[in-house]
């Protein structure tokens, strides 16, 4: 491909709630958008089982989502897996290890993911890539910074000779603030999608907490602050003995 389009993305997408609010937001702003997924032989496979009824979903949602949602891509990467000792990958304990990082942690994952992404953008004229990363709740990830994927943008343009752009949509946001963005995007319809694809699972809600996160999503959506309301969603309990910089946020196996 000797050119790359501007009307076209690609959401870095795994199934689980983050990267489908980046679809939707996607969906909403180009005019074609692809899908890709990773298959590094991780543990929880429920975010990688769910991205094709996910998909599914939301073309019948709105008819523009329909028109616009392109091919999706699934990619290989076994070899993560082999060269990662942590608990996405294999069976360790969930836990802060030595390295002040949760075992959760895959090192080089979004680096090797964002790579892929950029061969895959350059070979199909794509100019966006969209991606999930988060450095409000992002539980120490380093690849998971604002920092981290402008340089990743710069070597890929660089690399590459092309001018790629990252987005990241809920870079500066909180789930709250994830769940607001939702409800301005597809309304209740689009809520109700995002939580009952992906029950159960680290996230999944009950009927009760979807009705919370529908009223907050108003509330926040009038300019109400998100702090002055009851927390949504039930996180579970930190273990008692970590100090306090150590604690870790809830996890999404994948943005």
């Amino acid at each position: 491909m000797s050119s790359i389009d501007p009307a076209r993305a690609l959401v870095l997408f795994s199934g689980g709630q983050d990267s489908t609010v980046c679809l939707a937001w996607a969906l909403e702003r180009f005019a074609r958008v692809e899908t890709l997924g990773f298959d590094y032989e991780q543990r929880h496979r429920a975010e990688l089982e769910a991205r094709r009824r996910v998909r599914e979903r939301m073309a019948a949602l709105k008819a523009m989502w329909a028109d616009r949602l392109g091919q999706d891509h699934v990619l290989e990467l076994g070899a993560l897996a082999a060269i990662s000792d942590t608990a996405l990958t294999r069976e360790v304990a969930i836990e802060v290890g030595a390295s002040g990082l949760p075992t959760t942690f895959v090192p080089g994952r979004n680096l090797v993911f964002l790579a892929f992404a950029g061969a895959l953008a350059y070979r199909r004229g794509v100019k966006h890539l969209v991606a999930g990363m988060c450095e409000t709740d992002f539980s120490g990830y380093p690849d998971c910074r604002d920092d981290t994927i402008k340089c990743m943008q710069l070597a890929l343009n660089l690399g590459m000779e092309r001018r790629f752009v990252i987005h990241t949509p809920l870079m500066w946001i909180d789930k709250a603030a994830t769940f607001a963005l939702a409800h301005e995007i597809g309304r209740d319809a689009f809520l109700d999608l995002l939580v009952g694809c992906h029950e159960p699972g680290p996230l999944g809600l009950t009927a009760r907490q979807l009705q919370q996160v529908h009223r907050l999503a108003a509330q926040l959506e009038a300019g109400v602050q998100a702090g002055e309301h009851q927390q949504v969603v039930d996180e579970p309990a930190r273990p008692a003995a970590l100090p306090q910089h150590q604690q870790v946020q809830p996890l999404l196996v994948m943005a």
